[in-house]
């Protein structure tokens, strides 16, 4: 064989694995697309540049950001491309998920909720309309594509199913995203010095949420080597189509590493109840039970919906770009004098009619003295 046979060999056989591996995963070929979100300030814009291994400082995100990665495909030239979108704000910018989760996108996107697991107090709260908000973007999203392309939402929902197996024991009380999910629990440097008790709960409690959503759940501290590592390795694997991390943990002691698909409710257990409590549970489903528990322990903070966006994003030194800067002081110029001029005609406006009130009032006087 010559040079160029062994390279078309080469690749043939590098696509026919890819094309394994994406079907593992209920994809198909193509670029894949990741979108992340989760709460303020927890690190997603890091974790995403040392995927990325830029070498950049990260900064608070406003809104969505989108950025991109590359992958060879062995020794030809050909590279896979993985589309990333993060979402910042916490749960205050929920609507823009709209944006980049699209029907075209459906069938290579995963989707990562990052948490922050030192605040406890704000988790819930920040899980629960974040999901609430992506199960209805993407109802909406099936109920469309059901007309024109029910072969495709029939693919979705095999694959979703595909992870638990036929004989799960949980398969009627689960519901998983008809989209690979993912949650991380970030700041795991600091969530490990908290009461074993504390952790023991959000441990549980966690497994829950993701065991009955069909997701990935994983802890991930971007100052540990070890733990970062083993998010990469899985953010490689959504992203490029690369083996699998086979590791597991569900001991609360530890970091969390639980596969879709792997947990069981007979594992996790029954929710706590908080002493004193158990006559003011009302729940009437796992979902709302598990809710009354973990808020009873944690209970929610009024503020957890605090936007962390400063008052004027353009102002910060830290998004200078001065070709747009420089046009926008022009456009803010251009309104300011558009709004001075339309106050004078509003001012010459109510001028006017005021005269013609006080002359029509005076017309009205002179008639009624001539009577």
């Amino acid at each position: 064989m010559d040079l160029w046979s062994i390279a078309l060999e080469e690749r043939a056989k590098a696509d026919e694995e890819r094309r394994i591996r994406l079907e593992q995963q209920g994809k198909q070929d193509g670029d894949t697309y990741m979108f992340f979100m989760g709460s303020s300030q927890c690190g997603k814009s890091t974790m995403l540049l040392r995927f990325l291994e830029r070498g950049e400082s990260p900064k608070s995100t406003i809104g969505i950001e989108y950025t991109f990665g590359r992958r060879s495909r062995g020794a030809n030239m050909a590279k896979d491309i993985t589309h990333l979108w993060e979402l910042g704000g916490g749960t205050l910018l929920a609507k823009l998920i709209e944006i980049p989760i699209t029907a075209e996108c459906l069938k290579g996107l995963v989707v990562f909720i990052v948490l922050d697991l030192s605040k406890p107090e704000e988790l819930w709260n920040t899980l629960e309309v974040l999901l609430k908000q992506l199960k209805q973007h993407l109802d909406n999203i099936v109920t469309q594509l059901k007309v024109k392309s029910p072969e495709a939402v029939a693919k979705l929902r095999q694959a979703a199913w595909k992870k638990f197996g036929d004989d799960h024991p949980d398969k009627d009380l689960l519901n998983p995203l008809l989209v690979p999910l993912v949650i991380f629990g970030g700041k795991y440097d600091l969530f490990q010095d908290f009461d074993p008790e504390k952790k023991k709960i959000i441990c549980k409690t966690l497994r829950f949420i993701a065991h009955t959503n069909g997701a990935y759940l994983q802890f991930v501290s971007t100052k540990s080597d070890t733990l970062f590592n083993k998010t990469k390795q899985l953010l490689s694997h959504f992203a490029f189509g690369t083996p699998a991390s086979r590791s597991m943990s569900m001991d609360h002691t530890k970091p969390l590493i639980v596969p879709a698909g792997a947990d069981a409710l007979g594992q996790i257990g029954v929710p706590p109840i908080p002493a004193g409590d158990i006559s003011k549970i009302s729940a009437k489903n796992p979902y709302d039970l598990w809710k009354q528990s973990y808020c009873g322990f944690f209970p929610p903070l009024k503020t957890s919906n605090k936007s962390h966006i400063p008052d004027d994003p353009c102002k910060d030194v830290k998004y200078q770009e001065p070709a747009i800067d420089s046009m926008r002081a022009q456009k803010d110029e251009e309104l300011e004098k558009y709004r001075k001029q339309c106050e004078r005609k509003a001012r010459e406006l109510a001028r006017q009619r005021a005269q013609s009130m006080a002359g029509s009032s005076t017309t009205s006087r002179d008639k009624d003295q001539q009577k």
